[in-house]
């Protein structure tokens, strides 16, 4: 098992509310009295004057998949060049942009901004547990708004094939979706779930404790170093140590699109069958990992989201 076992059901459990609260803010984007009248799906325009990229819908994978690649050579230069205060600031605007677009599906959209200014921001300057996760839940959510309308089901299997191999890839082969993580983790400014909990009590040397970059009061070093004179042995404190349990927000949203696709064909109801499908594969890769290795979610998702429409359309013709 990666984690403890009561940090991977949290994990799963996020994991799964992010995905129902998507399809939610993906449905309120649905214009049902002109989808009614059409007799195909019409889809209301997204707040703030924004538009949708116009793409062709049996292709736009294409333009998905050029994104991820372009967005994911600019966040590696600028941790190889240190530019953090440059991804602080996309990684600001982003998360404002994308939770208004997920807030404005219920209210007001002005009030929306506001609200997710003020989410955006203690994201970013007072991050904890509560804020970071609450706000990648409606960060997806909004990212699916904008995506979903654009593409078909073709499209959104394409994407999943494609975006599997190169998990897989980026994760055991290059490992730079490894680094990306582990930077992102290190400057608090990563996207995905994450959280963090105490982990086994060990022993370290002064110089782990330097190496580790680990801070220690005051009071305690000196009470250490005076017992360690006394026996006339190497100092060597007990303390507890911590980890954190992560899952890439492009597991969540690739999972998200998908399933928002397959709404338009199966419907709402029916589409709340597919993300639990995607969460117990989740919790398949999650149970059977081994702790401290990195493993591509998405080839395991990705089977989860296909036998989940499958599951869907069974669903319907029974």
């Amino acid at each position: 098992m990666k984690h403890t076992f009561n940090v991977t059901i949290v994990l799963l459990i996020l994991f799964l509310v992010s995905q129902m609260v998507g399809l939610v803010v993906v449905d309120q984007y649905i214009d049902k009295e002109k989808s009614a009248i059409e007799g195909e799906t019409v889809w209301k325009d997204l707040p703030y004057q924004q538009e949708r990229p116009p793409v062709e819908k049996g292709t736009s994978y294409i333009f998905i998949l050029v994104a991820v690649l372009v967005g994911t050579g600019i966040a590696l230069l600028l941790i190889k060049f240190g530019f953090w205060w440059l991804w602080k600031l996309w990684f600001f605007f982003a998360v404002w942009l994308c939770v208004a677009f997920a807030f404005s599906a219920f209210m007001d959209q002005y009030i929306a901004l506001i609200l997710a200014l003020f989410l955006a921001g203690f994201k970013l300057f007072k991050p904890n547990a509560i804020v970071h996760n609450l706000a990648e839940i409606f960060i997806y959510a909004g990212i699916a708004a904008i995506l979903v309308p654009i593409m078909n089901l073709w499209a959104a299997v394409i994407m999943l094939i494609i975006i599997s191999v190169y998990d897989y890839w980026a994760v055991f082969k290059s490992k730079h979706m490894v680094t990306l993580a582990k930077e992102q983790a290190k400057h608090r400014v990563f996207a995905g779930l994450l959280l963090p909990y105490a982990g086994k009590i060990k022993k370290f040397s002064l110089a782990d404790l330097k190496k580790k970059k680990i801070k220690v009061p005051k009071k305690i070093l000196t009470k250490a170093k005076a017992e360690a004179k006394k026996k006339g042995k190497k100092i060597k404190l007990k303390m507890k140590t911590y980890q954190t349990a992560i899952l890439g927000g492009g597991d969540m949203a690739f999972a998200l699109i998908f399933t928002g696709v397959a709404m338009k064909s199966v419907g709402f109801t029916h589409a709340l069958i597919i993300p639990i499908f995607t969460t117990a594969a989740l919790a398949y890769i999650l149970f059977k990992g081994r702790k401290d290795k990195f493993y591509p979610a998405m080839p395991f998702i990705s089977a989860g989201c296909l036998i989940g429409y499958l599951a869907a359309y069974c669903a319907i013709l029974l």
